[in-house]
């Protein structure tokens, strides 16, 4: 099958050679040439402009935009008017359902679809393939099934669910249509949100194991600070690498973040090369959004969101208020 492909980034090029390894053909085309020429070395065909983009591909045309999603909607409309009834435009990035929702409804009297692909992976995909959240028309999803089925990861060597075999499906290769348009980027974001939960959750007990050595240290005792009641009781110098790659193997916190972060310690026991600032794109806003509008408690996800703000600094004012309003009632003066 033939698939159109704009945005050759860390994930967009290796989607494109995933499904050259499915016998699937691609035009491609980014704003790097550079990263169009790598691709038409390894069996893609290239294309620039993008009207020329458009030309190469057979019709009904299938177009997946996997670019940041401030460019999506500036992107499909250069395309939009270059495509004709019955072709498919897909956004694969990590946009905002209400996005798809809308663009759905305003590509709809052209007789263009549109379909959401909520994509999990990262760089990894290329080996292991791609979790694919998908939102859109029934009978437009089925057509591009040889596509979803290539990217995706399939079964592999995880044991299958007990019961599931009554079940029918795609859920079991790494790819669901969840819906109508918004679905699969609603489904993504829910995904990313928890993602956040599990990510803070590893760093704080990390982080707890890390200082259970702090008993060890010297403390001036004055009355700004609590004075540690039992140093005794925190007198163990931990080896985070060991720990992490011991709970890898048996524990029931094992996950693939897990053995990330195992891999990352391993080399870098003291995460080093890591200021700690934490970026937040989007989709763990959207959940804790959502969750605001249906009224569901969403206290670790929420909490999670707050840490990445945190992390870059931006609660710096309100803990300046902070020592502003201790100074203020009792004289206190902030520590070093």
């Amino acid at each position: 099958m033939q698939f159109g492909m704009i945005g050759l980034g860390r994930m967009g090029g290796n989607m494109v050679r995933r499904l050259m390894r499915s016998g699937h053909t691609c035009v491609v085309y980014d704003r790097s040439p550079q990263a169009v020429e790598t691709l038409v070395k390894e069996g893609a065909t290239g294309a620039s402009p993008v009207a020329e983009f458009v030309k190469k591909l057979a019709k009904p045309r299938a177009v997946c935009l996997m670019v940041p999603a401030a460019f999506v909607d500036a992107s499909i409309d250069e395309l939009a008017p270059l495509l004709e009834r019955g072709d498919t435009l897909i956004d694969g990035g990590n946009s905002n359902y209400q996005d798809d929702i809308a663009r759905a409804k305003r590509l709809a009297p052209q007789g263009l679809h549109y379909v959401d692909m909520g994509t999990s992976g990262g760089v990894w995909g290329l080996e292991r393939g791609y979790c694919l959240m998908i939102g859109g028309e029934t009978e437009v999803v089925k057509r591009l099934d040889p596509i979803f089925a290539a990217l995706a990861p399939g079964p592999g060597d995880i044991g299958r669910t007990p019961g599931r075999e009554k079940l029918n499906g795609t859920a079991e290769e790494g790819y669901l249509h969840c819906g109508p348009n918004g679905a699969g980027h609603f489904v993504k974001m829910v995904h990313n949100g928890i993602e956040y939960g599990l990510m803070a959750a590893y760093a704080e007990g990390l982080s707890v194991l890390r200082n259970a050595n702090i008993g060890k240290a010297s403390h001036e005792n004055d009355a700004e600070t609590t004075p540690l009641r039992n140093p005794e009781h925190y007198q163990y110098d931990f080896n985070l690498a060991d720990i992490t790659e011991l709970w890898r193997r048996g524990s029931v916190v094992s996950s693939w973040l897990l053995d990330l972060t195992a891999q990352s310690m391993a080399g870098d026991p003291g995460l080093e090369k890591f200021g700690g600032k934490v970026a937040d794109s989007g989709e763990g806003r959207w959940t804790v959004q959502a969750a605001n509008d249906l009224g569901i408690p969403a206290h670790v996800l929420t909490a999670a969101l707050f840490e990445r703000f945190s992390s870059r600094g931006l609660d710096l004012f309100q803990n300046k208020v902070l020592s502003a309003m201790r100074f203020g009632f009792g004289g206190h003066v902030e520590k070093a």
